[in-house]
């Protein structure tokens, strides 16, 4: 398996020197994390195990969310939290994808038009949810933002997992959709979602004063469909949240100055190929590296973190209607983060010292005395 480190360490300096006018700060900052990744050049940590006193350095993750080795736990947990607050119901996957004629000025301003698209998603669908004859209240969801295609384009689109359910704050009533003659496969038309979209992103760029593009598509494209309980979809969704836009496995070939990575074709569902320069492909990835503190998942209305306690309510009453489930929930439980052992007696070892640079982790390793002092 070819690693994105070692990609980096190839090509980086070629990288910066063709594209170093165009590669931003963020881009900069993933492509030296990514490189020093649990590596000898990057800063370590001192172990020591609690019963038999044996130390060991070990290299520090490098934490970044673009990278392909770090924040498995962290996106395991988000599942959790976000499986925690599902409601009885169907859900939908909602889809907004921007068009290929805005892609250039949505990457241009990433901070500002990024969080546009996924507000403006989000409020197409409360339109929607008010004006609908069942729900008439505000709907919640969580939302995800994707920037890449299968083929590591730009390709900005925002997911948004939405239950078929609506909360009337006023009249403090709680609605769902009824199965109707399209059955449970249906919510709200996606021609129609398209339209609405538009007109609130193309309002939002406008009144953030920048240029729209001579040309502009008449037909959007959201796609509007059933997945079931919704855990499917949060676990699609939070596999992709921080763990980079491509997996090293996908990664087959290096050779002649040419990388070489597969990806399935989300039409005919085939394994393709595709080989690009190793400088192109250190731009199609870092390209989707986000501004710095920007948040990719977000979750509205009911199913904003600020109302955990309407959601163990509202899992209490519906349930409790439904004859579905004992009155009394289970308790949460969320995945421990792995412990580090010990390799000579398999007890678990504590950190005593973070962040040392990588010249003094040998020296530290080997000096006993070093430990009373961290």
């Amino acid at each position: 398996m070819i690693s994105l480190a070692s990609i980096i360490e190839r090509f980086g300096t070629d990288y910066l020197a063709q594209c170093g006018a165009c590669v931003l700060p963020s881009q900069r900052q993933a492509l030296n994390a990514m490189k020093n990744c649990r590596s000898i050049l990057g800063p370590g940590m001192l172990a020591q195990c609690g019963d038999c006193g044996q130390r060991r350095v070990v290299p520090h993750s490098c934490g970044h969310r673009n990278c392909p080795h770090c924040q498995h736990f962290e996106s395991q947990r988000w599942i959790e939290r976000q499986t925690q607050a599902l409601v009885p119901g169907n859900y939908f996957l909602i889809t907004f994808t921007v068009p290929a004629e805005l892609r250039a000025l949505v990457w241009q301003h990433q901070r500002s038009l990024y969080a546009a698209l996924m507000d403006c998603a989000w409020d197409t669908l409360r339109t929607f949810s008010q004006n609908h004859k069942q729900l008439q209240g505000s709907p919640g969801a969580v939302a995800v933002l994707h920037t890449h295609s299968r083929r590591l384009e730009l390709h900005p689109h925002v997911h948004l997992s939405m239950p078929a359910a609506a909360l009337d704050a006023q009249k403090k009533l709680w609605r769902t959709v009824r199965k109707s003659s399209k059955g449970d496969g249906y919510l709200f038309n996606h021609k129609a979602l398209a339209k609405v979209f538009k007109a609130k992103f193309l309002a939002a760029i406008s009144a953030l004063g920048l240029q729209l593009p001579v040309s502009l598509p008449q037909k959007w494209v959201v796609d509007c469909k059933s997945v079931g309980n919704g855990e499917k979809a949060l676990v699609y969704l939070g596999r992709y949240l921080y763990r980079g836009v491509i997996q090293e496995r996908d990664i087959i070939g290096c050779e002649n100055a040419q990388v070489t990575y597969r990806w399935r074709d989300s039409k005919t569902k085939k394994v393709m190929q595709r080989s690009v320069s190793g400088v192109e492909f250190l731009r199609l990835v870092l390209q989707h590296v986000l501004p710095k503190g920007f948040r990719r998942s977000r979750n509205y209305g009911f199913l904003h973190p600020n109302s955990k306690r309407l959601i163990a309510l509202l899992r209490l009453l519906v349930f409790r209607l439904c004859s579905k489930a004992p009155t009394e929930s289970a308790p949460a439980t969320q995945t421990e983060r792995p412990k580090l052992l010990c390799r000579c007696c398999g007890a678990v070892m504590e950190i005593v010292r973070r962040r040392m640079l990588p010249a003094f982790a040998p020296a530290l390793a080997s000096n006993r005395e070093g430990i009373a002092d961290a």
